[in-house]
């Protein structure tokens, strides 16, 4: 993986990451083992991260899972548990926008269980605290790098990179179908899809292949986006 700057996004641009803490980042949310198969899922729990001061006082898990076998394209994603009840609470999947902005963005400056303290940037590692308002404190959260080349995610071949909205909402919804086969005990949670920007584009077209299927159920969405919220119900 090239050392490329992590972008984040807000107020509907994308900002970025200085490499340093990218450096850092990578083998704590990674930490995947090199010869594992093509497409298999691979899942990490992680304890501590680089800037945050001792253990996390929440339950976060980072990984991998296949979408899209001829190129080899795999979704990258963190998991964090509710801090309440993980097993009643609601599952909510979190996509953010650009598109190909990465979702440390939902994770660390929005609604997640993190956050950078603000300060000038000085070339060291800065440093990463608890949000005492995350939504974890009342559900789990999904946050997923879609489509391809967003934040961790990539192709082995780079035709892989190559997919419009239709083409990754199908992705996200294999993503899905793959990781309630390995976290089957959210199946029964109340599951609801939301997002910021540009991802009010695509979830609307994940919402509508949940719908056709029967695999689980999708309760509600939340769009972060007046603009493409207006867009939703229009389609609706």
């Amino acid at each position: 993986m090239s050392l490329k700057l992590l972008r984040l996004r807000t107020a509907g641009q994308c900002h970025f990451l200085p490499p340093l803490l990218l450096l850092h980042l990578v083998p704590a949310l990674l930490l995947l083992p090199p010869s594992r198969p093509a497409l298999a899922a691979a899942a990490t729990v992680v304890t501590h991260l680089p800037g945050f001061d001792g253990p996390l006082p929440f339950n976060l898990e980072t990984g991998y899972v296949g979408v899209e076998e001829e190129a080899g394209a795999e979704l990258f994603y963190y998991f964090v548990e509710s801090e309440r009840s993980p097993g009643t609470d609601p599952l909510l999947l979190w996509l953010t926008g650009g598109p190909r902005c990465s979702v440390i963005m939902g994770l660390a400056f929005e609604i997640g269980p993190l956050k950078f303290v603000l300060a000038p940037y000085s070339g060291g590692l800065p440093e990463l605290v608890y949000n005492p308002y995350s939504w974890t404190k009342m559900a789990n959260i999904l946050l997923l790098d879609s489509p391809v080349g967003s934040g961790f995610s990539f192709a082995r071949d780079p035709k892989g990179y190559d997919v419009g909205d239709y083409s990754s909402s199908s992705q996200v919804q294999t993503f899905l179908n793959k990781w309630f086969t390995d976290h089957p005990q959210y199946l029964s949670n109340p599951f609801y899809i939301g997002g910021d920007s540009y991802a009010g584009k695509v979830i609307p077209l994940i919402g509508q292949g949940i719908s056709e299927g029967n695999y689980y159920s999708l309760e509600g969405v939340a769009l972060y986006s007046i603009a493409h919220l207006c867009a939703f119900l229009n389609v609706l």
